[in-house]
């Protein structure tokens, strides 16, 4: 019997289709103001919005590149890089106890499932000694 168990990864899937209705479910169609990308004009791309909800996004996908959980988009390849992963999630930490009572419930629940699935990665990964 082998001692490798399996890892449900369907986690990362759910995660995003929660964060494309926190921001209006845009992954099915894009609506004037989007600013998920998916909706290019002319084949340029449109000028994303600066706002909390895609602050956070960011800073959560920044983090899963560097616990290896997604391959760097420049390099196509997976890496890990656990002192910096901690740096961003330490800062995502710091931003919710800062913004605490002042975030919209949906800026409140991404940051909160982002922030605690990141954490989950990060310790894991420490325990296995990677």
């Amino acid at each position: 019997m082998s001692d490798e168990k399996h890892v449900d990864e369907s986690w990362k899937d759910n995660i995003a289709n929660e964060k494309d209705q926190l921001i209006g479910g845009c992954a099915e169609g894009c609506e004037d103001g989007c600013s998920c990308g998916h909706g290019e004009v002319d084949g340029e791309e449109p000028e994303l919005q600066v706002n909390f909800l895609n602050y956070v996004m960011s800073m959560g996908y920044q983090a899963m590149i560097f616990l290896g959980a997604v391959p760097n988009p420049v390099t196509g390849q997976s890496e890990r890089n656990l002192r910096q992963a901690k740096f961003l999630i330490d800062t995502l930490a710091l931003l919710k106890e800062k913004t605490r009572g002042n975030l919209t419930p949906e800026e409140e629940n991404l940051l909160t499932v982002s922030l605690s699935d990141l954490q989950m990665q990060f310790v894991d990964l420490v325990k296995k000694g990677q």
